[in-house]
């Protein structure tokens, strides 16, 4: 179970406090995603300006990372920088989302100087921001990028198509999936034994009710990236 942006329940989404309310019910893997600020530092924020969470029209990237460790974002807590979050939970495992192609290089040195590199999983939407950081961390984990998810449903929902699909996810060690794309069912029987023929595991987002969250570990995913990490923790103890 990987905790999406934390656990935003009583604390900000993305901030130290609300991973750190995930980590305390029992969360191993927290799922984030980084920007690049002015001053060329990895911060972790989900959207590119700050409109939503505190309301300035402003771009991360056009802001060092001081101005945004001191924007409030509610319950004391800013923007925190992705080598702050490695260092304040060293037994937590990081799903990390390369959302702009400022974020590549300080993203690698952060993991670079946090030792990190088996404790990340590197994805993004973009294939060459993926690789552009994949290429530099030997070793680290990864999953696909979009152009090659489409693909690889399409194969695994296919009579056969283990042999085609184990070429497309042949760098990768898991595919990260929405449960449908293009109007595709992601997840089947078919399709997550495809994927486990071809090696790699089975991540759903973003699942926040627990008949959804137990129809698919019935199905046999190693994975759900869900707001709701209280539920699912509650579900797979139960299931344990």
């Amino acid at each position: 179970m990987l905790a999406h942006r934390g656990l935003a329940l009583e604390a900000p989404e993305n901030t130290l406090l609300a991973f750190a309310k995930a980590i305390a019910l029992g969360v191993t893997h927290v799922e984030t995603d980084v920007h690049g600020s002015a001053d060329g530092v990895s911060m972790i924020s989900h959207d590119p300006d700050l409109s939503r969470l505190a309301g300035r029209q402003v771009r991360v990237e056009q802001l060092t990372s001081h101005e945004l460790r001191r924007v409030a974002l509610g319950e004391g807590q800013g923007f925190c920088s992705l080598a702050e979050a490695l260092d304040a939970f060293p037994e937590t495992r990081f799903n990390i989302d390369i959302k702009s192609a400022s974020a590549i290089e300080p993203t690698v040195a952060a993991i670079r100087d946090a030792g990190a590199t088996d404790r990340v999983l590197i994805g993004s939407f973009s294939p060459e921001r993926r690789l552009a950081v994949v290429r530099q961390l030997p070793g680290v984990a990864t999953s696909v990028s979009a152009r090659g998810a489409v693909a690889a449903v399409s194969a695994a929902r296919s009579p056969g198509g283990v042999r085609t699909l184990r070429r497309i996810l042949r760098d990768v060690d898991a595919v990260q999936l929405p449960l449908s794309v293009l109007r595709m069912a992601t997840i089947t029987p078919r399709t997550v034994a495809a994927f486990h023929a071809a090696g790699v595991e089975v991540h759903v987002w973003t699942i926040n009710d627990e008949p959804t969250m137990q129809r698919l570990l019935d199905l046999g995913v190693d994975g759900l990236v869900t707001d709701r990490a209280d539920l699912a923790l509650g579900v797979l103890r139960a299931r344990s």
